[in-house]
């Protein structure tokens, strides 16, 4: 059988093969949530119920049901899961279930696959779970496969259909726009349909993240309510549908946009969707993120439960104005800093058509022989002598149209056939779906890694997204465009874990415009936005804190802002800590404190990456932010706390703690101060119980606020 495969995590597997009686309950469980469904053999399938665990006695008096995975065209007259139509013209999808597997792989991790079937026109539909008990997460997509003699056309192909049956439903959703990534808004639905959607194809979470929590009766707060929250493993067009009928119940469909995108399905074909992700609280925001980052680490982000490098930028020092001396002298920063690594960014490459600004040269991946006579090779050999990596910016997947590889190969452009070619950043896309164009991304970094195989670190861009947008290589058949732009992605990163499986690769696009779990599989973090000013980073931090862990969340110290550098270097430190700063510019105050800063980073991190999170007061809500990461055995934690744009004598009540063990005492320490600063927080050196912490709380901003100011501390169980 030919598939579509959109699933890299899709496998096959021995089951055991459990055939559904008349009325049997179907379990999709974790520790904490049962969704439940109803298979008779030859009728509908029924969701039962999404919730919080019941005991199983309980399951025989579950009379709410609604449709599971509706198919339009039938009885149901609101947005339907799936949409086929069949050759004969017939635009209808009767779903039957059939039967049941389910398989434990492990003490956490247990697959589910509900069969349903059409049983007049044989089209297949399958369901299929993942659970993971201690994460208490959830994914879910779904297999329809043409069991018919002749194409069907598949116009609507959801990886997940959830119902749900409250008074009232309030979605926060989190949108923005290049350096204003991951605005968080909160808001009720009402009757009819809320959409957030992309259909820019690259870089393709410009305006709108793939991300959302649902809180059904009530807004829910980090602590409190029930809430799920949602993310779709999918780097192209997506989109969130949320409907309320004329009952007041609520269905969310997920998964790929299907815009532009009908898909004619040969027979025998299968067409699967990406994963849809989710998890259930009825303790809060809190505790939904919290096992999302927790999963995230072990399954979803590459080696997400390794440590991370630190690293100095030359961008900000140099921009595309430099040479092979000038990068030899930066060096000398990074092993002043500290740090793991040095990344050269943009403006390395190209001969004919030089990068010397935005305009020439993406495509012609040779080194510039004027700025660097003696290659990449000379530069890594010279990191490593001074004792730090070596790392490389790339944007493989656009081109110049002022470039060697655009005069050779016109043919491999996204661009509409009879129009002017439409430019962002003066450049185009190449055409993913052309197996010679994956061949040539693929070489470029298997090339690269080859000549050097000390090379350390690769920086992946991706400055534009798609309009004018034509496949050359398709055709005439374009409404594969969006779907196999996003799959020749995967089969490129494919090969290159296939070959590299370790290779540190941030994944950046103009910013926050790639942030999804499709990608992260490939990758081991992401640069959340260009807009590095810390006030601004306290927020568009705060968002991506929500769904993704911290050690996949970039954050540099740069310039930006007028804010001092203990301020931007205390927002850094709440995620992936790096440097984009001219190091030569620096006091020796400021060195100073950035040497023993990155040093602190380095003893601390293991319970920034790895600890669970705790957001406790929001910059939304209050002036100022306040969070803190527990390590697994509650001994010790780190509390960030930043004083935001401040009212005068404005005062602020102490900040109850959360995730320690009440009846440890924990010292109280401050840290990360600038060279000669004595502590000025009052609690530090202070012993407190934790339950005196998470009842009464510390005060982490002293009667004398200061604007834009920070402070760090270190809570250790005595």
């Amino acid at each position: 059988m030919k598939k579509i495969a959109l699933l890299s995590t899709a496998f096959l597997f021995s089951i055991s093969l459990l055939y559904a009686q008349p009325a049997n309950i179907i379990e999709v469980s974790t520790n904490h949530i049962n969704y439940l469904f109803t298979g008779t053999p030859g009728a509908t399938l029924y969701q039962n119920y999404l919730g919080t665990s019941l005991k199983k006695e309980s399951y025989g008096n579950l009379k709410d049901a609604t449709e599971a995975y509706v198919g339009a065209g039938m009885k149901d007259v609101f947005e339907p899961a799936v949409r086929v139509v069949h050759a004969d013209g017939n635009p209808s999808l009767d779903l039957r279930f059939v039967k049941v597997q389910t398989q434990k792989t492990n003490s956490n991790l247990t697959e589910t696959i509900i069969y349903l079937k059409d049983p007049v026109y044989l089209t297949e539909v399958n369901l299929h779970f993942k659970s993971f008990y201690n994460e208490d997460v959830i994914t879910t997509w779904t297999e329809i496969i043409n069991k018919e003699k002749s194409n069907i056309s598949l116009s609507h192909y959801a990886s997940s259909m959830l119902h749900f049956n409250a008074d009232k439903y309030f979605l926060t959703q989190f949108h923005g726009d290049w350096a204003r990534e991951m605005d968080m808004l909160e808001s009720e639905l009402t009757s009819g349909i809320k959409i957030i959607d992309s259909k820019l194809g690259s870089r393709a979470n410009m305006y709108q993240s793939p991300v959302f929590f649902l809180a059904n009766n009530r807004q829910a707060t980090e602590t409190e309510g029930e809430v799920i929250a949602g993310t779709l493993a999918w780097t192209g067009n997506f989109q969130f549908l949320f409907e309320i009928d004329r009952t007041n119940r609520l269905r969310v469909l997920t998964g790929i946009n299907p815009f532009a995108s009908t898909f004619s399905l040969k027979p025998g074909e299968t067409f699967s969707t990406p994963e849809f992700i989710f998890t259930y609280s009825n303790s809060g925001k809190g505790q939904a993120s919290r096992n999302l980052q927790k999963w995230a680490r072990k399954y979803a982000v590459l080696d997400g439960e390794e440590s991370r490098m630190t690293l100095l930028n030359n961008w900000e020092a140099t921009h595309v104005k430099f040479d092979e001396e000038k990068l030899v002298e930066l060096f000398d920063g990074a092993k002043q800093l500290g740090v793991d690594l040095f990344l050269l960014d943009d403006g390395w490459f190209g001969n004919k058509y030089p990068r010397n600004d935005d305009k020439t040269g993406l495509g012609d991946w040779q080194e510039d022989r004027k700025k660097l006579p003696n290659g990449i090779s000379y530069l890594v050999k010279e990191a490593t002598a001074k004792g730090i990596k070596f790392g490389i910016w790339l944007e493989p997947e656009m081109v110049s149209p002022k470039s060697e590889l655009y005069e050779k190969h016109p043919d491999w452009v996204l661009k509409l056939p009879n129009r002017e070619e439409a430019y962002q950043r003066n450049q185009l896309i190449l055409d993913l779906i052309n197996p010679k164009v994956q061949d040539f991304v693929f070489d470029l970094v298997d090339k690269m890694m080859i000549k050097n195989p000390d090379l350390a670190y690769i920086k992946w861009d991706n400055n534009r997204f798609m309009t004018n947008t034509y496949s050359p290589y398709l055709k005439k058949d374009q409404s594969r465009l969006y779907i196999d732009y996003t799959l020749g992605f995967y089969k490129i990163m494919q090969r290159i874990r296939a070959k590299y499986p370790h290779l540190p690769i941030m994944l950046c696009a103009g910013g926050g415009g790639r942030t999804d779990y499709g990608a992260l599989k490939y990758f081991t973090s992401f640069w959340p936005s260009d807009n590095t000013d810390p006030v601004e980073r306290v927020f568009i931090q705060w968002g991506y804190s929500n769904f993704f862990p911290t050690n996949t969340i970039s954050s540099h110290v740069t310039s930006m802002g007028k804010q001092s550098l203990k301020f931007r270097t205390d927002v850094a430190m709440m995620g992936k800590l790096g440097y984009d700063i001219k190091v030569n510019g620096m006091t020796p105050d400021e060195l100073s404190f950035s040497r023993s800063a990155v040093q602190n980073y380095k003893q601390l991190s293991p319970i920034i990456w790895f600890g669970d999170l705790y957001r406790l007061i929001s910059p939304y809500e209050q002036d100022r932010a306040v969070l803190m990461y527990v390590d697994s055995t509650k001994n010790k934690a780190v509390l960030f706390s930043y004083n935001l744009y401040l009212r005068k004598k404005q005062i602020f009540e102490k900040v109850k703690l959360q995730g320690l063990y009440p009846q440890k005492e924990y010292l109280i320490k401050e840290t990360n101060l600038m060279p000669g600063s004595l502590a000025e927080n009052p609690e530090n050196g202070k012993l407190y119980t934790g339950e005196y912490l998470m009842n009464i709380g510390l005060n982490v901003s002293p009667a004398k606020l200061k604007p834009v100011t920070s402070t760090v501390l270190e809570i250790i169980s005595e």
